[in-house]
């Protein structure tokens, strides 16, 4: 990461937001402090996050969070198909955490039961483990990118 793009997190206060200005209207936020992500379009009102939100499921919306410009902030979600996936995993706002899964190669014997969709005779190389899952607390976002291997442990 380039220091130049670390900016405070406007969420958690973390001095490890990742910020990358895609043009001169729209800058993504991500900050590994606390996990969540935002965006310059997302705020009350405005179309994108209207869009995101119909699709996310209730835990994310539930955790949207309105920083002091108004602006929305939601839980990442990483899915590195060689490496492993990150969500946001629980029943309710009061009672969540990180869920990290690590990826495992598919075994020749077992590639037609992951079919890559609309390429025929095609196989995922990589599924998730389930059985790998481990939970993170809010905070410990970036132990949960050491856990499937995107930073060292």
């Amino acid at each position: 990461m380039n220091a130049d793009n670390l900016t405070i997190c406007l969420r958690c206060g973390s001095d490890a937001c990742y910020t990358t200005e895609v043009n001169d209207k729209i800058t993504n936020y991500s900050c590994f402090g606390c996990g969540f992500q935002s965006n310059s379009l997302m705020k009350q009102g405005e179309e994108f996050l209207s869009e995101q939100l119909e699709s996310l499921p209730e835990l994310y919306k539930d955790l949207l969070f309105e920083d002091e410009n108004g602006q929305g902030w939601l839980p990442q979600t990483i899915n590195l198909p060689e490496q492993g996936m990150i969500f946001a995993n629980g029943g309710n706002s009061e009672d969540w955490k990180w869920a990290a899964v690590r990826a495992v190669e598919v075994k020749d014997e077992e590639k037609t039961k992951y079919p890559i969709p609309d390429k025929k005779d095609e196989f995922y190389k990589h599924r998730m483990d389930m059985t790998t899952m481990e939970m993170f607390e809010e905070r410990d976002f970036i132990d949960a990118l050491s856990y499937i291997g995107v930073l060292p442990e």
